[in-house]
């Protein structure tokens, strides 16, 4: 089964069918392209960031999660891949869960998409969430309950970053989270088609109109949305964002 697959076993029936979450999922077009993208109320939802479970085993997939969190009376409303791993799945860059460093911000540049500097870190914090530049990350060492560091930037600042280009032919499935200046909006986008890193930035920023964007990965790009009947499946993956509704 590849990561495509969307796999209807009786796991992910089930939890398809526990009910839509307060996140707004939709598709939207822009340049030709096609993207589905789901919003959440960064001041009014639980974001969290998902890695293992308190045994210590790797979660990787959606159903795991909503697992997780069934003792608590709670269920996984929506969920994304959060950022670059290896291939023990654990996170390339910074990653923060529930208070508990477990990864350091990598603030250097390097090899691969993750290097190509500028790239970011997604901070959730009490009632926000925002995508932060690595070196103004660093700078004001803000207190995230949840941080994943990937790359690169797709929009800084209201701007493009400065290696995307219009002409580029390097296309992938694609998944990233944009955020507004006021941290109170979260919009993670897939891609549903291959597309370049200029044609997904110009989306956050001409169709989206967010100032701040940060890729997550290509390829192993999944997507949990539960009023679109959509629960991506495949190999096991590293950092999940999810945001957590109550169980009824």
């Amino acid at each position: 089964m590849t990561w495509r697959t969307r796999a209807f076993s009786a796991s992910v029936l089930a939890l398809l069918a526990s009910g839509a979450a307060a996140t707004q999922c939709e598709d939207r077009s822009h340049g030709g392209r096609a993207y589905t993208i789901c919003e959440v109320d960064a001041a009014r939802e639980e974001l969290r960031l998902f890695l293992k479970d308190e045994n210590g085993k790797l979660l990787g997939q959606f159903f795991a999660v909503d697992d997780t969190l069934k003792p608590e009376g709670k269920r996984l409303g929506f969920a994304m891949n959060a950022g670059m791993y290896h291939e023990d799945r654990s996170p390339v860059g910074h990653y923060r869960e529930n208070g508990e460093e477990l990864m350091r911000v990598i603030p250097n540049a390097g090899p691969g998409n993750f290097g190509l500097l500028p790239n970011g870190v997604f901070c959730i914090r009490a009632g926000r969430a925002d995508v932060i530049e690595t070196q103004r990350f660093l700078r004001e060492a803000p207190d995230c309950e949840h941080a994943t560091q990937s790359g690169p930037m797709l929009v800084i600042d209201g701007a493009l970053h400065p290696r995307f280009l219009p002409e580029s032919d390097s296309r992938f499935l694609r998944n990233g989270v944009a955020t507004s200046d006021d941290g109170a909006r979260a919009v993670f986008i897939i891609s549903n088609e291959r597309v370049s890193f200029y044609e997904m930035a110009s989306f956050v920023r001409d169709g989206l109109k967010l100032p701040q964007a940060l890729y997550f990965d290509g390829n192993v790009s999944r997507l949990y949305a539960p009023d679109l009947g959509r629960a991506d499946a495949g190999f096991l993956l590293g950092p999940i964002v999810g945001v957590v509704a109550p169980a009824d």
